[in-house]
């Protein structure tokens, strides 16, 4: 079996021409710069995009293609917007960008894309995008947002896995295992405050719940987090970039051996 990766950005005309792309698969990273309290750095979501495609790559097994697209480091962020140091595009900005990059895609003659994300505030954006992108160019593209994925067992509380969706526990892990240079530890909660943006027992309605809603960060802690980066070492961390990485190989495999859409 043979792995090939090529960076799209670093290829010439004439070498991407030249490439047989029937099956291959182009993987476009998205991430956010926003402000992720105060202990992570604002790169966190383009960080970890980039960091689990790595992961992914280094876990392929089967004779895939796969074309590195330069990621999106900035997002649709408003809920993050009043919180220095976010830069912020409206999801309509993002979904038009999504769309010409599409476009160029399909132009070259890949069929198969992937919008690997990072950050919650684009799926607005990627469910309207990938549509248009498979209506006007008969593309396949897959709308994968990490959080998403099924990996097993976590060792951390319930509440933390539901309700620790902003540099908490899980983000918190993943960049000290892959940036431990870029976490301050010292800006970490106090030891005996409570977990910030954290309930008891959330019902249905919650921020990532059965019936989500709209939030703004302050909306679930003051500090502009939610979760508790207190729980997370880098060896936690580890295990959920391997367990991540995996699974978004599996998902690449999958692509590259579908038989729809017809090549050509």
């Amino acid at each position: 079996m043979t792995v090939r990766t090529y960076d799209w950005a670093t290829l010439s005309h004439d070498a991407l021409s030249g490439l047989d792309l029937s099956g291959a698969v182009a993987v476009l990273p998205l991430g956010a710069t926003e402000q992720h309290g105060a202990h992570l750095p604002l790169s966190t979501d383009t960080d970890l995009a980039e960091g689990l495609f790595d992961a992914a790559l280094e876990r392929l097994t089967a004779e895939v293609t796969v074309l590195r697209l330069p990621a999106i480091a900035i997002g649709a962020s408003a809920e993050h917007a009043d919180r220095a140091g976010t830069l912020s595009v409206p999801a309509e900005t993002l979904a038009q960008t999504l769309r010409s990059i599409g476009a160029g895609v399909a132009a070259a003659g890949v069929r198969r894309l992937v919008l690997l994300n990072a950050h919650g505030g684009n799926l607005a954006a990627m469910d309207i995008a990938a549509l248009d992108l498979r209506q006007a160019h008969g593309m396949f593209v897959v709308k994968l947002h990490y959080p998403r994925l099924q990996i097993g067992p976590v060792d951390l509380p319930a509440a933390e896995l539901a309700q620790g969706i902003h540099g908490g526990a899980v983000e918190t892990a993943m960049m000290l295992h892959l940036h431990p240079g870029r976490v301050d530890r010292a800006a970490f909660p106090a030891v005996d405050a409570p977990a910030p943006g954290i309930t008891a027992s959330p019902g249905r309605v919650a921020p990532n719940g059965e019936a989500p809603w709209a939030w703004l960060a302050g909306d679930l802690d003051a500090s502009g987090i939610a979760g508790d980066p207190r729980l997370a070492d880098a060896a936690l961390g580890e295990r959920l970039v391997t367990g991540y990485g995996a699974a978004i190989a599996d998902v690449l495999t999958e692509i590259a051996s579908m038989d729809w859409p017809t090549d050509g």
